[in-house]
């Protein structure tokens, strides 16, 4: 293996390591030493590669949290493709499917909503960053595909908050599932989450207010 390949294996096992340790303690309580003696290196293998702690900290959502949202939403753009219209129904249930059904490992899901739970408990430039690259794009898109049915006179506030209302409620039952695994006695299999899917997509529906003829 080359110098370049060792190096390039050391950054991956420090972002590996940072990930899982800044998800389950949050930035603050992670120290340097920490992360590398979970990575197998030694303490200037993060100054090396990343400058200093907080750097490594924005790489993870740059290069971890990030990619990820990027997948979900690209799963979203196809499930939505794969249907007849793109009608708000059509909409609701493709982000549904996109997280709960979607291309995220159980692993993936704990990293990623423990990263940003941590995140909004004290914001940092990490939040700045998935804001401006992630959040408002995606949401733009959204309204942007949900205002030419949506009643007339709601408005650019009432149309961003049936999209925040929509996307909350797919949020809680991706996130959620130990909740409400314990709330109904169900389990997430496959014929579950496709109720689940339907449920986001029918609830979302009425209370967009707009007429079933535009399922």
């Amino acid at each position: 293996m080359s110098k370049a390949d060792n190096h390039d294996l050391t950054k991956e096992r420090l972002l590996d390591e940072a990930e899982g340790l800044f998800a389950k303690k949050g930035y603050d309580a992670v120290s340097v030493r920490e992360i590398t003696n979970a990575a197998s290196c030694n303490l200037a293998a993060v100054n090396y590669h990343f400058g200093n702690k907080k750097n490594l900290y924005l790489e993870v959502f740059r290069a971890r949290w990030i990619p990820r949202a990027r997948r979900l939403h690209e799963s979203f753009r196809k499930s939505l493709d794969a249907e007849e219209t793109a009608s708000p129904k059509a909409v609701a249930r493709a982000l549904a499917e996109a997280f709960l059904v979607g291309p995220m490992s159980d692993e993936e899901r704990f990293s990623h909503h423990q990263l940003m739970i941590r995140e909004l408990g004290q914001s940092t430039k990490a939040f700045e960053l998935v804001a401006d690259e992630v959040m408002r794009p995606f949401f733009k898109r959204l309204a942007g595909t949900l205002q030419p049915a949506m009643p007339e006179g709601l408005g650019k506030d009432g149309l961003m908050l049936n999209v925040l209302s929509m996307f909350a409620m797919v949020l809680y039952f991706n996130f959620a599932r130990e909740v409400v695994t314990r709330v109904t006695g169900r389990e997430y299999t496959k014929a579950f989450k496709a109720q689940l899917v339907e449920h986001v997509a029918e609830f979302s529906l009425s209370g967009f207010g707009v007429g079933e003829d535009l399922h």
